[in-house]
């Protein structure tokens, strides 16, 4: 009895098994796939280099005439070749601001619902669901249901902020349907799907523990949330909002339908206005001139520019919170 256990036991291991080789393969694999994923990240890069390469040479005759000038310029006028570009990039900018107003606060209101058990599943689960399907809404689509339906349902709300508020800056033009308002309220709506959904699995990624630990010591439920839950899920949060707002600045055709398209700077956001995508899709087809080209491949560049930009601010921030709650 004594003798069969170790041979029974050394039965059960393969001749062939080699420990050494087994790891040496792993150790293969590991390196294979590093190269490829530095290879992919390479090709993304040499990709986007690309693209901003060739926006940049399109843009080489609006460069060399008009030089950072264009920039702070308001004059826009193609039958005497004269380009400016700054309220277009005035009207993306503050159109996008505006959507980032409403649409933050409402997706993490959406996301906290969704994500804690404030409802039923039975109900919250189609709430998430009905919230993510309007990012799947053609952007087209949603620009015509502003036109015929949003523009009229929000008419009278502009008449009385021009009524009762016309004294201030902000509301001092007479509305008429397209504004600027309207186009951020529309952005708002086509960015919202974008906030809830990654935000809603930020939060559903942290661990219970923190919740439990939290009420355990005497927090209210709300205290959890605001003081333990949403500061955890900051980096995930900022990096949905800035991924909403690199949609926002450059969304097209709803913002075309609603905007107003006015190159006119207004301090008023009852008053139209006009973006960078809206005036690239409604003048590059019958774009002849060679400097009219230039000029709207110039407000290209300059929104990859603001959009690189956006970004990289997001990730300095992700990663400033992130060694800040490593030192903690």
């Amino acid at each position: 009895m004594v003798d069969s256990f170790p041979t029974s036991h050394q039965q059960l291991v393969s001749e062939d098994t080699d420990i050494t080789v087994s790891q040496a393969l792993s150790r293969n694999l590991d390196w294979g796939f590093r190269q490829l994923a530095w290879l992919c990240a390479l090709i993304v890069a040499a990709m986007l280099l690309w693209i901003a390469w060739i926006v940049f040479q399109d843009a080489r005759p609006a460069i060399a005439k008009y030089g950072l000038g264009f920039i702070t310029s308001q004059e826009w006028n193609v039958g005497e070749q004269l380009f400016g570009g700054l309220p277009y990039i005035f009207g993306s900018i503050v159109s996008s601001f505006i959507a980032l107003i409403f649409a933050l606060p409402l997706g993490l209101s959406v996301a906290i619902l969704t994500s804690e058990n404030f409802l039923p599943p039975a109900i919250k689960t189609p709430i998430g669901f009905l919230v993510e399907l309007i990012a799947s809404i053609p952007s087209v689509i949603i620009g015509l249901w502003g036109i015929f339906v949003f523009i009229p349902l929000i008419m009278p709300v502009q008449m009385a902020l021009f009524n009762y508020l016309g004294w201030l800056p902000l509301f001092d033009t007479e509305p008429f349907g397209a504004s600027m308002l309207v186009a951020g309220l529309i952005l708002a709506v086509m960015i919202l799907p974008t906030i809830a959904a990654i935000s809603r699995d930020v939060l559903l990624s942290i661990p219970p523990q923190l919740r439990s630990a939290s009420m355990a010591l005497g927090a209210t439920r709300w205290e959890t949330i605001i003081n333990i839950l949403l500061p955890t899920a900051s980096s995930g949060i900022i990096g949905a909002t800035i991924l909403a707002l690199g949609r926002a600045l450059g969304e097209t055709m709803a913002v075309t339908m609603v905007i107003g398209n006015s190159n006119i700077i207004s301090a008023s956001l009852l008053a139209p206005g006009y973006t960078i995508p809206a005036v690239m899709a409604n003048q590059f087809a019958e774009a002849i001139d060679e400097l009219h080209i230039g000029a709207l491949m110039y407000l290209a560049l300059i929104l990859f520019v603001i959009t690189l930009g956006v970004n990289s601010i997001a990730v300095l921030l992700v990663e400033r919170i992130r060694r800040q709650r490593e030192a903690n």
